[in-house]
């Protein structure tokens, strides 16, 4: 008997079933008591956003509101449950979370997806109730994590999900190895993992920081944590091993009992011409390294050793040491104040505030301004500062920060998610009221323009707003745009010139989704296909199937299965025509599988491809699988499944070989669907000619199953196939052999798209749709006024619905674009996923600056972004950000920071860019902004 699950493991029994409602306390309870107790070292486990939502929606399906009873720190967003909500989940799969693991590997460890984010990919969960849902569910994997400390308190704890992961290497052998250490273990701790790893004793081995393939430090301070010691994620240490038994390393130098090397004493001060040893931090005459010393070496100022020494180590004749870089700083988050952290990083990573609140700020704090907030809020924005470029890599809690600004703006106080534009926006206004170098601001009452040129009136309107706003944000961030409104009626003109602080663009909505899903036969009449469908963005499956049939072109007697695939086999199949298409993430693999209409009482058979690995000792699954229907009514046995298989692997067979089955192919492929199961007695298709044809070719599929017992068996000619009542289908491994793969076209199914992938941005003209010059035309392009903001007009002195066109005139040195993903109408709110081709280097705006006067070119390199993941209810904030003194991007994820590759930083969740002016020969002052602001207030105003 052959049983299939499709399902990861089936429910534990319970003697006692408890109600959604009993379920939904005891968690509660045990959730509360649980954080409330949470200390250092307490494992709390992930569980896939998925199955939670599913969750939250059975428990809650006798509730008007959509959270667990507001006490619970795990937030839900209730969504259409057209597709039966309160039914009871099914076992916990967290396989979404993992890479695929194969089978025949054994001791690996389960690794998550890198770019997991809380909130939107998986929920924490305290061990009690991570074991109350699995004892009541099942399934798994079991994925635990360790609660750190992250600060000075006891109370600042993270759960480290991404533990550091480091590749040794071991020499002179040249093994290596991947490990997983938390950053909180200590240097000893390492050494005995290596030694483990390698089978080694802790005498015979020395560990190096090997970060870029550099030996930079001798890891000797056994009591240091990793994060101490400026461990990185994914960075070598070099695994060095004593060569004999008195202790000496390749190069001759003896090893001193707390591990540093001391060389010869023949080194030598040379001319740095010819020196080849670079030192960026300070060595010691005696060659020891140096992890303290921070003072820069002059050129003459160069260490080496002969070079005989130098030769035998390992890889390079060149030791450096590298300063730790500044500004890596994360922010803990406080419970939904990942927008203030990712706004806030944004900030702190402007070179000009940088150096700015580093320096004595508080001469120009205005203690007596109405409009601020009395400095406090300068000051605490200052000190965050200087934490987060302080050296050292330990999370900074924001919390004195966020106390100050829920006082002078309560909006944004308590633990709700809010919009880190409103946030950017709050901050710069209130950083420059506090900040405001003019003390009194006088009364200035704007002239008319009475046709005076532009040029002339921009320069009033400049020189009246600085005469009462002057500070860092205005001489970094402030620009001014030209206004022009005009009367539909009198065709009276008004043309005023007015600051802003920031540029928010619209966007094109998308009402629409474009989808990516393979489709396969099941009778070999056609190769797979590559269909892309644009479907309703908040459409059904039902939506997607009618588009997939249509593009497809249908017949009559067929329909169109749609399943998941992971891990090349059908993870899941959908089969509910009102399951939100919203749910289907854009990474997952879809497959839609042809199959007959008239088959009752079926049973799927799934094919899944193997291919050898090595040296033919091990099989790995790889491709698309595929999937035929077939009778439970009907005794199905080895010969028939061969037909099946041959009748769909049809297509892709080499010339040869369609050569040599060409007197059976067309009966197969004629073949009614509904009796492809197995052949007719009465149809003379199927006939002894067509056997003589099969044999002849010699094409028989190595097929195996797991059978009821887990044992892997061979498909038997002699025994009918069995399969459960309960089992909706049975999976059969072909095993490809090297000859089968030359008999066989098997590119058609080796590659399999993902729903839908954003390709590498191109460079783009200005005119290309969802450019970010598109959405700066939109901001600019002349048109009327709502309704609800009429103009009054001098002239006919009545409010008229005017049209008003603006057009910019000065940029600031520093231009902060917001994109307006989010809309909100009187009973909805949506944000657009809409994706964006911005500029990262060279963004050109000189033509679009109304001011032509100027001769500096206006050209802007990105540094930072803010990006929003996820829906309203459940999003997520990170920034990128570009550390312009090691010109690399990072990505700032609350206190977790990881480098990530330019191409990386372009995707449709970014929401707030950063852009700063870059120098050409020709550069110039900004347009203007100099005519009015020749004061020297401590700040070098460019």
């Amino acid at each position: 008997m052959v049983k299939m699950e499709i399902d990861m493991a089936e429910a534990p029994g319970s003697a006692v079933e408890l109600s959604p409602e009993e379920e939904r306390v005891l968690i509660r309870d045990i959730t509360i008591s649980a954080e409330t107790l949470a200390k250092e070292g307490d494992t709390f486990f992930l569980i896939t956003q998925r199955w939670w939502q599913r969750w939250l929606d059975y428990v809650n399906q006798d509730m008007t509101s959509s959270s667990v009873n507001g006490s619970s720190s795990y937030g839900s967003h209730h969504h259409d449950s057209a597709c039966s909500s309160n039914k009871r989940p099914s076992a916990i799969d967290n396989t979404d979370l993992i890479y695929d693991a194969s089978s025949e590997v054994s001791n690996v460890e389960i690794e998550l997806h890198d770019t997991l984010v809380e909130g939107r990919d998986y929920i924490l969960l305290p061990q009690q109730v991570w074991e109350r849902l699995h004892g009541w569910y099942g399934g798994g994997p079991t994925l635990p994590r360790k609660a750190i400390n992250t600060g000075l308190s006891q109370s600042d704890l993270a759960i480290e999900v991404y533990p550091l992961r480091l590749q040794l290497l071991l020499t002179p052998k040249g093994e290596r190895a991947i490990i997983r250490i938390s950053k909180k273990e200590t240097v000893s701790e390492l050494h005995k993992k290596a030694c483990e790893v390698f089978d080694l004793l802790l005498d015979q081995v020395c560990i190096w920081d090997y970060y870029g393939q550099q030996k930079h430090a001798l890891m000797d301070s056994m009591d240091k944590t990793l994060d101490d010691a400026n461990i990185q994620m994914d960075q070598d240490i070099l695994v060095e091993v004593l060569t004999d038994g008195n202790g000496t390393i390749d190069g001759g130098g003896a090893v001193q009992e707390n591990g540093c090397i001391e060389k010869d004493s023949t080194s030598a001060i040379m001319d740095p011409s010819q020196s080849s040893i670079s030192i960026a931090e300070g060595l010691s005459i005696n060659n020891y390294a140096s992890r303290s010393c921070s003072s820069e070496f002059s050129q003459s100022q160069y260490l080496a050793s002969p070079s005989s020494d130098l030769d035998n180590l390992h890889g390079t004749n060149n030791i450096t040491t590298r300063t730790t870089p500044l500004g890596l700083t994360g922010l803990l988050n406080l419970g939904n104040t990942c927008f203030m952290n990712s706004a806030i990083q944004c900030l702190v990573h402007t070179p000009e505030f940088a150096r700015y609140f580093r320096d004595d700020y508080r001469q120009e704090i205005n203690w007596q301004n109405p409009l601020g907030m009395v400095g406090e809020l300068a000051l605490a924005f200052g000190e965050l500062l200087r934490k987060l470029w302080a050296p050292g890599r330990t999370p900074v809690s924001p919390r004195p920060f966020k106390t100050k600004l829920a006082r002078f703006a309560p909006q944004f106080s308590g633990n709700n998610q809010h919009d880190s534009q409103e946030l950017l926006a709050f901050l710069l206004d209130g950083l420059h009221e506090d900040l405001n170098r003019v003390k009194e601001r006088p009364y200035i009452k704007s002239k008319d323009t009475d046709g005076r040129p532009d040029e002339e009136v921009a320069d009033e309107y400049w020189a009246n707003h600085i005469a009462r706003n002057d500070s860092i944000i205005v001489d970094v961030c402030q620009g001014q745009y030209k206004s022009t409104l005009v009367c539909p009626v009198c065709g009276k003109v008004s043309v005023t010139f007015d600051p802003f602080m920031y540029l928010s663009l619209p966007l094109q909505s998308a009402s629409s989704r474009t989808m990516t899903v393979v489709v396969l036969t099941s009778d070999g009449s056609a190769l797979p296909t590559t269909c892309t469908v644009s479907v309703p963005k908040q459409g059904r499956c039902r939506d997607l199937i009618q588009a997939l049939s249509n593009a497809c072109s249908l017949k009559s007697d067929e329909k169109l299965l749609l399943a998941e695939i992971r891990g090349h086999k059908i993870h899941q199949i959908l089969e509910d025509p009102l399951m939100l298409l919203s749910t289907i993430k854009d990474d997952d693999n879809l497959v839609a599988y042809k199959i007959p209409k008239l088959v009752e009482n079926n049973i799927y058979l799934q094919f899944v491809h193997r291919r050898e690995v090595g040296a033919g000792m091990a099989w790995e699954p790889y491709g698309i699988p595929l999937l035929a229907s077939v009778s439970r009514d009907e005794i199905v046995t080895e010969a028939a499944i061969q037909e099946i298989l041959q009748r769909m692997l049809a297509p892709m067979l080499g010339s040869e070989e369609i050569h040599l089955s060409n007197i059976s192919e067309p009966s197969i492929k004629a073949m009614p669907h509904g009796r492809q199961d197995r052949p007719n007695e009465d149809d003379g298709r199927l006939n002894d000619q067509q056997h003589c044809s099969k044999s002849e070719s010699t094409i028989k599929m190595h097929l195996q199953f797991i059978d009821e017992n887990d044992v892997w068996v061979d498909l038997s000619e002699e025994k009918p196939i069995m399969v459960l009542e309960s089992s909706p289908s049975l999976v059969l491994f072909i095993n490809w052999s090297k000859k089968d793969l030359k008999k066989y076209d098997t590119h058609h199914f080796e590659n399999h798209p993902e729903v839908f992938k954003y390709a590498p941005a191109p460079k783009r003209t200005r005119n290309e749709p969802l450019s970010l010059y598109t959405c700066l035309d939109a901001f600019l392009r002349e048109e009327p006024l709502v309704p609800e903001d009429m103009w009054y007009c001098p002239r006919c002195k009545e409010q008229r619905q005017a049209s008003k066109k603006l057009d910019l005139w000065r940029l600031p040195e520093v231009l902060v674009i917001h994109l307006k993903r989010f809309s909100f109408s009187r009973s909805t709110k949506h944000k657009l996923e809409t994706f964006v081709n911005f500029p990262i280097h060279d963004l050109d705006l000189t033509n679009y600056v109304a001011h032509k006067k100027g001769s500096q070119r206006q050209i802007y390199e990105l540094y930072a972004l803010s990006n929003h993941y996820g829906s309203m209810a459940s999003g997520h904030y990170t920034a990128h950000i570009k550390l312009l003194d090691e010109n690399k991007w990072y990505n700032f994820d609350d206190s977790h920071i990881s480098p990530i590759n330019e191409d990386d930083v372009k995707s449709a969740a970014a929401y707030v860019l950063f852009y700063r002016r870059t120098r050409g020969e020709n550069a110039s002052a900004n347009t203007g902004i100099q005519s009015f602001a020749n004061k020297n207030h401590g700040f070098n105003r460019r």
